[in-house]
C-alpha cells in the first residue's frame, strides 16, 4: 500500500513538473520579440514615419505600411545577426543570458535563417518604396553586424561606428519620399547621430558591470568618470544645437517654428541639466534620470517636428 502510495506521488510529482516545464517553455512570439529586439525596433519604426511625415506633401498609408514593415525587418535582422555573433558573450551576461541562442531555446541555424529572410524581405520592402531607401537599410546592417558588432570587444570607438545606422531611421523616412539625400535628410541624421552618444553613454554607465563581463568596452575611457560624463555633455550640446537649426531656415524644406524650436531647446536644455548632474555626482541615479530624459527627449521632438509642419 505504502509502496503504492510513493509510486502515485512520483507519478504526480512528474506530471507537475511536465507541466511546468511546457508552461514556462517560450512561445515562439516570445523569441521573436527577443531576436528582433521589439521595443528597439518599434522606436526605429517610429522614427521613420516621424521622417516620411516631415518630408511628404500628401500622406499615403500603404507607403506608410511598407516603410514600417520594410524598418522593422531590417533592424530585426540586424539584431538577430547580432545576437548570433555575440552567443557566448551573452551568456555571460545577467541583462541577456535569458535569450534564446544563449540558453537554447533556437538554434544559431535558425536564428541565422530567420535573419536572412528577415533581411531579404526587408530590402524588397524597402526598394519598393526607392532605390536609395533599400541602399541606405543595407548600409544600416552591414555597419551594424560587420563593423559595430565586432568592435565593441575592441574599443569604445565602437559606439561611434554604431551611432551610424543608429541615425538613419529618422532620415529613412525623408529619403524613401524623394529617393535623394539632402539638406533636409542630413539634419534629421545629424539630430539622432548626436543624440545617440549621451543616450547610449548614460545606459552604458548603468550596465557597465555587466558589459564588462561580457568583454564590452562602451565607456568612451572605459570608466564611470568626469571625462566620460564630460565628452556627455559635449554631445549633448551639440544635440541641442542642430535640433534646433533648422528655426533659422538653412536646411531646405526642413523648418521649424520659433515656437517649436523654444520646445525642443528648452528638452535638450533639461537633457544637459542631467548631463552635468552626471559630472557632478556620477552616481547611477543621474545616469538612470539622463537616459530616461533622452528616451523621452527624442520621441517628443520627432512629435513636435511633425505636428510643426502641419500646423504652420
Amino acid at each position: 500500500m505504502h509502496a503504492q502510495r510513493y509510486v502515485n506521488m512520483q507519478l504526480q510529482s512528474e506530471v507537475l513538473n511536465a507541466t511546468s516545464v511546457t508552461l514556462q517553455k517560450p512561445s515562439a512570439l516570445r523569441n521573436f520579440k527577443e531576436l528582433t529586439k521589439m521595443r528597439l525596433a518599434i522606436s526605429v519604426v517610429f522614427s521613420a514615419i516621424a521622417g516620411y511625415l516631415l518630408a511628404t506633401s500628401e500622406v499615403s498609408f500603404f507607403h506608410i505600411i511598407l516603410l514600417s514593415f520594410g524598418g522593422y525587418c531590417m533592424v530585426g535582422a540586424s539584431n538577430a545577426f547580432n545576437q548570433v555573433i555575440e552567443k557566448d558573450l551573452d551568456a555571460l551576461m545577467k541583462r541577456t543570458q535569458n535569450r534564446p541562442l544563449p540558453t537554447g531555446q533556437v538554434s544559431v541555424k535558425a536564428a541565422l535563417l530567420f535573419a536572412l529572410i528577415l533581411m531579404v524581405l526587408g530590402l524588397v520592402s524597402l526598394y519598393i518604396l526607392s532605390p536609395k531607401t533599400a541602399m541606405f537599410g543595407a548600409i544600416s546592417i552591414f555597419l551594424y553586424t560587420s563593423v559595430y558588432t565586432p568592435l565593441k570587444t575592441i574599443t569604445p570607438l565602437s559606439v561611434f561606428v554604431g551611432a551610424i545606422p543608429g541615425a538613419i531611421p529618422f532620415m529613412l523616412g525623408w529619403v524613401s519620399v524623394t529617393n535623394s539625400f539632402g539638406i533636409e535628410p542630413g539634419t534629421l541624421f545629424m539630430i539622432q547621430f548626436f543624440w545617440q552618444f549621451p543616450h547610449f553613454w548614460a545606459l552604458a554607465w548603468l550596465l557597465d558591470e555587466d558589459y564588462q563581463r561580457g568583454g564590452f568596452k562602451m565607456l568612451p575611457t572605459g570608466k564611470k568618470d568626469k571625462r566620460t560624463a564630460l565628452q556627455i555633455i559635449m554631445y549633448t550640446f551639440w544635440m541641442l544645437l542642430i535640433s534646433v537649426v533648422p528655426v533659422l531656415g538653412i536646411t531646405g524644406r526642413l523648418v521649424l517654428s520659433v515656437p517649436a524650436a523654444i520646445l525642443v531647446g528648452l528638452m535638450g536644455l533639461l537633457m544637459l541639466y542631467y548631463a552635468f548632474k552626471l559630472y557632478e555626482k556620477g552616481e547611477q541615479k543621474q545616469a538612470k534620470q539622463l537616459m530616461l530624459a533622452s528616451v523621452v527627449y527624442i520621441s517628443i521632438l520627432q512629435i513636435i517636428y511633425v505636428i510643426d509642419k502641419f500646423i504652420y
